[in-house]
């Protein structure tokens, strides 16, 4: 799916527990439309099987990090399990200055952070599990975390779920081919709002 619109980019902010599936469904969307990336976070978190520098996370360590804070380049910064994660400044809205909107694959906190500076920017996505036992099952059928793990990530997802109220859209993420196909429409109808396009139709018709 294309866009061809000559419009600034917008920034699709997706957020939801762990094993709610949202970065699942975040892959689908960039592997299906043209002009849409992921931002890649910064992480101080060590990569897990099968993951690569710059692909999934850019992993950095704790001083680098404190670097970055301090210079004002991220966007949004948050601590996760122990861990913290940040959005670039400079690669998100470089991205959006070319036409070529950006994807985040962020939690509430970084969520919220966005919401204080870029809210008219963003369109802000949850996407919830059916339950919180569906979540438990999905948790545990990566493989990788033990029990103890899996309920502290619980716990999280329920505060979590709380903000709901602040975002745009909900996905209850059920089925995933359905669950694809909405969010899908949420994208398509989002770069034809009339915030996406008044800019290129006052050009054209001299509104």
């Amino acid at each position: 799916m294309s866009d061809k619109a000559n419009r600034e980019g917008s920034l699709f902010v997706v957020s939801g527990p762990s094993g709610a599936g949202k970065s699942t469904l975040a892959k689908r969307v960039v592997e299906s439309f043209d002009g849409i990336e992921f931002s890649i976070s910064y992480t101080t978190r060590l990569p897990r099987q099968g993951e690569t520098n710059g692909v999934e996370y850019r992993f950095i360590d704790d001083a680098e990090f404190d670097r970055m804070v301090e210079a004002g380049e991220f966007l949004e910064y948050a601590g996760v399990h122990s861990k913290r994660y940040g959005t670039s400044r400079e690669d998100v809205l470089g991205l959006c200055k070319r036409g070529i909107d950006v994807l985040l694959d962020i939690d509430v906190q970084g969520a919220a952070q966005l919401a204080k500076s870029l809210k008219e920017s963003c369109v802000y996505i949850f996407v919830l599990p059916p339950s919180i036992e569906e979540c438990r099952e999905r948790l545990k059928g990566r493989g990788d975390i033990d029990d103890e793990f899996i309920e502290a990530r619980l716990k999280t997802a329920l505060l979590e779920i709380k903000e709901v109220g602040a975002y745009d859209y909900i996905i209850i993420n059920e089925d995933l081919e359905d669950s694809m196909e909405r969010l899908f429409a949420v994208v398509t109808a989002e770069r034809t709002s009339l915030k996406a396009m008044w800019s290129r139709a006052k050009e054209s018709f001299d509104i």
